[in-house]
């Protein structure tokens, strides 16, 4: 039996560890993933980590399919993510409807917490919504990084501080029960991420990874 090994944007990991319970059970193959920001992913894939399957942005498997390093027409779409507010469990939800409301609650937190825009998605889409806001110099002192949304989210659940919100993408919001999605977005400000699924040209178990992708992708996932 074959250990994945699987490098994942942190948005793709609810749907990876869930789909991956029904996976070992009828396969008798095993799973091993990381999470974090698709930059650091794709960072540490080109620093030579062995991988069976890599779950990045569009844009970055097809960067990796053009230079070799992902199999020709092995790209497997998973999902379309948004991004979202969240506040702490039980803290009052702020009216993030639309822009004008979504700003005011900006600039009425004590602190923002996100994604480092450096190496993630979610990141950059909130610095650029700062700025079409035209609030991204008047709230930078409140604003701390992380290396994903998943530990800005842990990060957000277990502060004492009041006032304080989250921006990350909504499936890195979802599943962590210490904080409550205050609502996505506006569209005008969201910039929806399409996150896929693609194979190693070195894959060291490409069948069992082929395998993987097709339970992602099945209707029960």
């Amino acid at each position: 039996m074959a250990t994945i090994r699987i490098l994942s944007g942190g948005a793709a990991q609810a749907v990876v560890e869930r789909v991956a319970i029904d996976f070992r059970r009828n396969t008798g193959n095993d799973i091993k993933a990381d999470f974090s920001a698709v930059g650091a992913m794709k960072a540490k894939f080109l620093a030579g980590e062995a991988a069976d399957l890599l779950i990045l942005t569009a844009p970055l498997i097809d960067e990796l399919m053009k230079s070799g390093q992902v199999v020709p027409g092995s790209r497997t779409d998973l999902g379309r993510v948004g991004t979202g507010v969240a506040v702490r469990l039980g803290a009052p939800l702020p009216d993030v409807s639309n822009a004008e409301l979504l700003r005011a609650a900006i600039l009425a937190a004590t602190k923002i917490v996100c994604p480092d825009p450096a190496v993630a998605t979610a990141g950059k889409v909130v610095m650029t919504m700062l700025d079409k806001l035209g609030i991204a110099s008047q709230v930078k002192d409140k604003m701390q990084f992380f290396p994903n949304g998943y530990a800005a989210m842990r990060w957000l659940a277990a502060s004492p501080g009041k006032g304080e919100m989250g921006i990350t993408q909504i499936t890195e919001i979802l599943p962590n029960k210490g904080v409550t999605l205050a609502g996505p977005l506006p569209e005008e400000l969201q910039m929806k991420t399409i996150y896929c699924a693609g194979l190693p040209a070195q894959a060291p178990h490409p069948d069992a990874a082929r395998d993987f992708m097709l339970h992602l992708t099945a209707p029960a996932a």
